[in-house]
């Protein structure tokens, strides 16, 4: 008897409903589109992730080898009801955020990768994302954790987040925090921004091609200030410097 290990190694998808593209204006004036891509469209993105996990800034070395691992995962069908939404101005890819189903009325919040910094172009991002979890996908709740200092004034402090450390989060183990639908609700107005539809010659450009971002974050050139702090135990930059610098 023949078996199609491929159909017992994929996970049965859930059938979900689309993100609905929306456009909003940046404070320098640009505009921004964020819509959802499929399958096809991940070796597009995978390019503009990799070079960044090798930059030693606000951890974006582990979020994008996280990130690429996951877009990975969904691109192979390794992954149970993933989802990617992008972000692009005139084309050019300024943030990714994606995460999961775990059930109707809860979700996983993977990650948040900003691409252009300056313009709140990750938190606008982040609030697209919970706007899909809530609104879209009905959902109660959804499950959150932040690597970095940035991401936790982000999401934990100015969305009130609500603490469920009792649950262990997919990203390493890490207890969770929650957006209920409650908090999405009281941040709406201040957080979640955005207009449908998106005019048709923005659509057309957005869909024209994914384009390398023209300003990617970049390593500081003093390796000191990827750290942020001597006292920070953990920057392997403050060790490359010691060691430039002859010290033990």
């Amino acid at each position: 008897m023949t078996v199609d290990l491929e159909k017992i190694l994929r996970p049965i998808e859930t059938p979900l409903l689309k993100f609905p593209a929306k456009y909003m204006t940046l404070a320098n004036g640009q505009e921004m589109v964020i819509r959802q891509v499929e399958r096809e469209d991940i070796p597009d993105i995978l390019p503009h992730v990799e070079p960044l996990i090798h930059c030693e800034r606000d951890f974006y070395n582990v979020v994008a080898a996280r990130l690429y691992a996951e877009l990975l995962a969904y691109y192979s069908y390794r992954v149970q009801d993933e989802y990617v939404l992008v972000a692009q101005i005139d084309g050019e890819l300024a943030a990714i955020v994606n995460g999961r189903i775990v059930s109707p009325e809860i979700g996983m919040s993977y990650h948040t990768f900003s691409l252009r910094r300056g313009l709140r172009v990750g938190a606008h991002a982040f609030a697209t994302k919970m706007e899909y979890h809530m609104d879209i996908l009905k959902q109660k709740e959804v499950l959150i954790v932040a690597e970095s200092g940035i991401g936790f004034r982000r999401w934990m402090i100015e969305y009130k987040l609500e603490k469920r450390f009792d649950i262990p989060h997919e990203l390493g183990g890490c207890p969770s925090w929650s957006l209920t639908k409650e908090l999405f609700e009281r941040a709406r107005a201040n957080l979640v921004v955005g207009r449908r539809p998106v005019p048709e010659h923005l659509m057309a450009k957005a869909k024209a091609g994914i384009l390398a971002p023209s300003d990617p974050p970049k390593a500081p050139e003093d390796l000191l200030a990827a750290t942020r702090s001597m006292l920070d135990s953990t920057g392997t930059s403050l060790i490359e410097m010691k060691k430039r610098l002859g010290e033990k």
